[in-house]
């Protein structure tokens, strides 16, 4: 049985993509592979952060007790947490559970995916904005399948060009679900719908951080 380093464990709703508005069970896990300029969850990349050792069995009992059935795996970034494919399978082993982890599109997604409706990845894409592009895996673009979300958090009309750019060549919105974020406080969301409108964007959703509006935008733990 192998332990994680959790930095937060909690109940709220999704703020975002596919389940947006719906109950979900987040599990934080402890460090990064990349530190993008806006990263809202600065404090879990830091070396020295706080945290809690949990097994597969510790977190699949906080799950189950919950009565959730969203479980949302996040960090920092999942995929860099030693034997984590163990904790994907033994949640899975549970058919009540949904299970999907938020990747920052930083680490090749193909050793994790399962076929399985029940999972799914988020993978983001690191605009020019971020900082972090250079760190993009551009093969998890081709390997997105249609349980899976492509997520552009944009800064700017930089950003929206380089969305444009990477949804044609990679044939995302025929591939996987694709939404749009604005970085938040950098970019009014009325911008990027007036760019959509412009340059005539079809099949991209763009979404608001629901737990941003909901509760204080710095706030931990929702």
């Amino acid at each position: 049985m192998s332990d994680y380093k959790v930095t937060e464990i909690f109940k709220s709703i999704n703020g975002e993509a596919r389940r947006a508005g719906e109950t979900a069970v987040f599990v934080r896990f402890a460090g990064c592979n990349l530190l993008c300029n806006y990263c809202d969850t600065l404090w879990a990349l830091a070396k020295d952060v706080p945290f809690t050792s949990m097994s597969e069995e510790d977190i699949y009992g906080f799950i189950r007790e919950s009565g959730i059935r969203n479980v949302t795996l996040t960090g920092g970034e999942p995929l860099i947490q030693p034997d984590i494919e163990k904790l994907i399978d033994r949640l899975l082993s549970d058919e009540n559970l949904r299970i999907e982890i938020e990747t920052n599109g930083a680490v090749d997604i193909r050793p994790f995916m399962r076929d399985e409706e029940r999972f799914s990845f988020t993978v983001d894409y690191k605009c020019p904005g971020s900082g972090m592009e250079s760190g993009m895996v551009m093969s998890n673009f081709e390997t997105v399948g249609k349980h899976d979300t492509v997520k552009f958090v944009v800064s700017d009309e930089t950003d929206l060009d380089k969305m444009k750019e990477v949804v044609r060549d990679y044939d995302l919105t025929e591939r996987s679900v694709v939404y749009v974020s604005a970085v938040f406080g950098r970019i009014d969301p009325k911008e990027i719908v007036d760019y959509m409108l412009k340059n005539k964007i079809n099949d991209v959703k763009l979404q608001l951080q629901l737990h941003k509006f909901i509760w204080d935008p710095n706030e931990r733990g929702v």
